[in-house]
C-alpha cells in the first residue's frame, strides 16, 4: 500500500459551536462545507489550513467524554507546524487559551506547546 498523505482527522464535538468558534477563530482554519445530517442529528464541517483539507468537525448527541488524558488508548493529539511558536503563543494568550509552558524536543532541538480544544482534545503547536 502506497499512502500518499493524511487526508484528514475527525474530531467528534460536544458542543459544536463553541468548537467550531475554536477551530476557526483561535486556531484560523476555514470552513470550506458545513451540512446538517438529519438522519443522524449531526453537524459535520470540513475545516482547512489554505487548501488544504484538515479536520472533519462532527457533533452527535450526548457523545462521551474523552476517558482519560493524555494517554488514553486513542488518538493522542493534533500537531500543527508554526513559523513562530513565540507568535504562536502570544496569539494563544491574547485569546485566553491556557498552555503548557513552551518546551524542546531533546532529539530535534525544536520548540513545541501543547494546549486544549474545548472538549480537552491535545493540540500541539510545533515550531519549523
Amino acid at each position: 500500500m502506497k499512502l500518499n498523505k493524511v487526508h484528514h482527522v475527525a474530531v467528534i464535538c460536544s458542543d459544536y459551536e463553541r468548537s467550531k468558534q475554536f477551530y476557526t477563530d483561535v486556531l484560523g482554519m476555514k470552513i470550506k462545507s458545513e451540512h446538517y445530517r438529519e438522519k443522524r442529528d449531526s453537524w459535520k464541517a470540513d475545516c482547512f489550513i489554505g487548501n488544504t483539507y484538515v479536520v472533519e468537525l462532527f457533533s452527535f448527541p450526548n457523545p462521551p467524554a474523552r476517558p482519560s488524558y493524555p494517554e488514553a488508548a486513542c488518538l493522542r493529539h493534533l500537531a500543527f507546524e508554526v513559523d513562530d511558536l513565540s507568535a504562536a503563543v502570544s496569539e494563544l494568550d491574547s485569546k485566553s487559551i491556557k498552555h503548557e509552558p513552551i518546551r524542546t524536543d531533546e532529539y530535534t532541538g525544536k520548540q513545541f506547546v501543547f494546549f486544549s480544544d474545548p472538549d480537552g482534545l491535545p493540540i500541539e503547536l510545533y515550531e519549523k
